[in-house]
């Protein structure tokens, strides 16, 4: 059977998309070959600006190399398709390369536009659109004090948030008289306005820049059409986009009055075998500038081609997935302020009515747009508090009925009827509607992963991709979840076991206020039976948090699992490891001796682990007490390696010898490490703070993540490396020291008093209704009024620290623990432990193949 050739041109979002899509497909006669003008695979471009606050390049990549070649995707970097010879069907490449294909894509994206200012110099002069020009900026930021934005919509916003964190003093020019014009109403642009002048950006409105020239002070003087100037260092222009449409423009195909190339309902162009996709493509005279759309256009073009490839051509007219349009409603972050726009924002449409309200005290704007008949959502803008975004849109996207009188939508009546008439038509939308923009997850989608099998957010995001984009459709999601599951006969609860009917942050919150010390007395007067294994660490642990006992206490040692109840982890031989705490890493040459010794005594098996420590592995039960007795000595602690606790804080060197360090990430960590050991918590805690933005500390895969900038320090929370990796979300910036160390103490009790048993922080964080945002506003804004109650809190765990291993060997009745026989200090003659390391380090591919 032949073997058909699918071009792609272009591999950026929407160009990879497309990739996945056809990838998809159980048509194995389908050869995919794409084409990327840029040095690297197909990466984020929405979250460029990330990339000014630590993350990499491979951090923002959609894919790779082992990926595609995986997949079988014949890609081409750094090669530019310059003609397409439609007679042929073929393309040819600036290298002098040419293919065949039987379907070729178009997603070659757009360019960004820049007005014909006259200028006396363009070295310091650029756009903000690929990690390349990105590079640009970077470079000139090193030489430049001061950076101007000209254009102040969405891109040219994060442009300034990019400035900003390159610690250039910041401003944004806009030809319009407010910020994102297109967006924003009057007031929603006045406050959004004030609150980016609050941050240390200067904003300039209605300014047409006519000249720019060299400058007296600074490198450049920009000359406004009112006869003002401003001078600067650093020039970047988001002025907007055009569409990139030369090569169909030198091709033939059909291209729109003011640019796009032309398309059909499925993203055909006027030649029926050449697709175009994404912001290059004109649909009904529209170009989308946005990448939902785009995604969309993707799933049209690759079902279409895919469909045409496997049946006759009499048969394409009868395909189904047309592209239909797409919503251009937007919810993100800009500058760290929250904006939402939806539908008709202005109310342009005749006899639409408008509410707004307007808290200019918190820092809040609100305003819908409603029909005539007070039934249909048109329209919504909101700034500072994007809360209601997601239930907002679902009622305009589905033109769902509003609840009466609409105003409560703005500042509910009655909180309860408010409640009814939102959440219960939220959770019988229609299946087709969108619950998720970033990547066209529909209701039926969901529905689908939960009738087989998906019971939680978590599995929900693997299985469908809903909220893995930006983030705003979690509440939604999780209503449908809740609904689906109860529609199922599932009992939705989170009791941590059977012999107690509450959740695990509940008897947190019982046992605080009841000042419950033990679990007996838990469990007499809140639970039933006797406790089981589920119940009785997750109690421990409750209560390790709260009062600081030693965890081998009498009232406690009948709760904890192997592993806290010898103090060691229990190796799959019977052994136990032993993993002395070497806070941030450092150590002296003195103690790594000591360690030395101890291991070559019992003939311990060493290993330097991810965490910057020295495991000891193969100590049998009653050499534990012996061989802590020598660390403790020589000055170690206890690793807590064996418990849901602080593990590691992770450091680079940073300004104590790195080149590159802006400040002293050992001593932070150390001061970190010292300061949260021993604290037990839901689940094990990492952390990691690395001197600069090279981020050798790998910061943002911990669960807190610190990176050094010129002013202080760029918190992360969130941050899992385990099974489910998942980036740290950036929290806050440029913090001192104190700022730092106080959101940290905040955000651990927070998630020691809310999270499920044996919940990583990066799960309770995606499982938070409301996210990072309610994380903010209950830990900067003090939201819940518990900050200092927290810190309280925090303050009496680290006071009240004590090492469990000084501890036990100074306690004769919790050495007993460690004997064999309950009567005798004797090991046991019949377990034979063979000191062998190559059964504990398995022999290497090159040990075992001969020379």
């Amino acid at each position: 059977m032949k073997k058909y050739k699918v071009i792609i041109i272009g591999n950026g979002m929407v160009g990879h998309r497309i990739i996945q899509h056809l990838s998809e497909f159980d048509n194995k006669n389908i050869e995919i070959i794409t084409f990327s003008e840029e040095e690297k695979l197909a990466y984020d471009r929405v979250q460029l600006s990330s990339y000014f606050s630590g993350k990499s390049a491979d951090d923002l990549s959609l894919t790779s190399s082992d990926e595609y070649q995986r997949l079988g995707i014949n890609y081409h970097l750094s090669q530019k398709v310059i003609n397409i010879d439609r007679s042929r069907k073929m393309v040819f490449t600036n290298t002098g390369q040419s293919y065949q294909y039987d379907k070729l894509v178009i997603a070659t994206g757009s360019t960004p536009f820049v007005p014909p200012i006259p200028l006396e110099s363009d070295e310091h002069i650029h756009v903000y659109r690929t990690l390349k020009d990105l590079d640009a900026i970077k470079t000139s930021s090193e030489a430049s004090k001061s950076g101007v934005v000209i254009g102040g919509g969405l891109l040219g916003l994060e442009a300034a948030n990019a400035l900003k964190q390159l610690n250039l003093s910041t401003h944004v020019v806009e030809f319009s008289t407010r910020l994102m014009p297109v967006q924003l109403d009057k007031n929603g642009g006045k406050l959004l306005r004030k609150k980016i002048e609050e941050l240390g950006v200067v904003v300039h409105t209605g300014k047409n820049t006519k000249k720019i020239v060299s400058g007296n002070q600074q490198r450049y003087r920009l000359i406004f059409a009112d006869g003002d100037c401003l001078e600067t260092d650093t020039i970047v222009f988001s002025t907007g986009i055009r569409p990139q449409d030369e090569l169909a423009r030198l091709a033939n195909l059909e291209i729109g009055e003011r640019g796009g190339i032309v398309i059909n309902d499925y993203c055909q162009t006027s030649d029926e075998d050449i697709y175009a996709i994404g912001e290059c493509a004109l649909w009904q005279g529209k170009i989308f500038g946005l990448v939902a759309p785009g995604y969309k256009m993707a799933m049209t073009a690759a079902t279409h081609c895919n469909q045409s490839l496997l049946a006759a051509a009499s048969q394409t007219d009868k395909l189904n997935l047309p592209f239909t349009g797409a919503d251009m409603s937007t919810k993100l972050k800009l500058l760290g302020v929250d904006v939402a726009s939806i539908g008709d924002a202005h109310a342009e449409q005749n006899n639409s009515l408008s509410y707004s309200y307007n808290d200019e005290s918190s820092g809040v704007y609100k305003k819908i747009v409603i029909s005539a008949d007070r039934k249909k959502l048109l329209g919504a803008v909101l700034v500072g508090d994007t809360e209601d975004y997601g239930s907002w849109l679902q009622f305009y996207i589905n033109q769902m009925e509003l609840p009466q009188p609409p105003e409560q939508l703005l500042l509910p009546i009655d909180t309860d009827s408010a409640n009814q008439n939102t959440g219960s038509s939220l959770t019988n939308l229609p299946e087709t509607a969108q619950i998720c923009s970033c990547n066209d997850v529909s209701k039926r989608n969901i529905v689908d992963c939960i009738q087989q099998g998906a019971q939680d957010i978590a599995s929900l995001k693997d299985q469908c991709n809903a909220g893995t984009g930006c983030g705003g459709c979690t509440q939604l999601v999780s209503q449908i979840l809740d609904d689906e599951l109860s529609k199922l006969g599932v009992e939705i609860n989170n009791h941590i076991c059977a012999h107690f009917s509450f959740s695990r942050a509940e008897l947190f919150d019982i046992i605080s206020v009841k000042k419950i010390r033990t679990f007996d007395a838990l469990i007499s007067e809140y639970g039933q039976g006797l406790g089981c294994e589920i119940c009785k660490p997750a109690v421990a642990s409750i209560l390790a948090s709260l009062w600081n006992e030693p965890v081998l206490d009498k009232n406690h040692i009948g709760l904890q699992d192997t592993n806290d109840a010898f103090l060691a982890n229990m190796q799959k031989d019977g052994t136990y490891s032993v993993v002395p705490r070497v806070p941030g890493g450092e150590i002296t040459p003195e103690k790594l001796i000591v360690i030395g010794q101890v291991a070559r005594d019992f003939s311990l098996y060493t290993k330097i682990t991810g965490g910057q420590r020295i495991d000891l592995f193969g100590a049998q039960l009653h050499q534990l007490p012996i061989i802590w007795k020598r660390l403790i000595n020589a000055g170690f602690e206890t690793g807590h390696a064996y418990g849901k606790a602080l593990r590691t804080v992770k450091s680079c060197v940073g300004t104590s010898w790195c080149r590159f360090g802006v400040q002293d990430s050992t001593t932070m960590a150390i001061l970190l490490e010292k300061r949260y050991r021993g604290i037990r918590s839901p689940h094990k805690i990492k952390m990691a703070v690395s001197g600069c933005t090279r981020e050798c500390a790998e910061a943002q895969s911990k669960d807190f993540g610190v990176i050094a900038t010129e002013k202080g320090w760029n918190l992360y929370v969130g941050g899992n490396g385990g099974m489910r990796p998942r980036h740290a979300d950036l929290f806050a910036t440029d913090l001192s020291d104190e700022t730092l160390i106080s959101y940290i103490d905040r955000i651990m009790i927070f998630y020691i008093r809310t999270a499920e048993k044996l919940q990583r922080t990066s799960v309770w964080l995606e499982g938070l209704e409301g996210g990072l945002d309610y994380l903010k506003q209950v830990i900067i804004e003090d939201k819940l009024s518990i900050n200092q109650d927290m810190e309280k809190q925090m303050n009496y765990l680290v006071s009240s620290y004590q090492c469990e291993w000084k501890s036990t060997i100074e306690n004769p009745e919790k050495l007993k623990r460690f004997n064999h026989f309950i009567n005798s200090k004797e090991a046991d003659p019949q377990v034979i432990f063979v000191e062998e390391r190559q059964q504990i380090r398995p022999a290497t591919w090159e040990e075992k193949t001969p020379v």
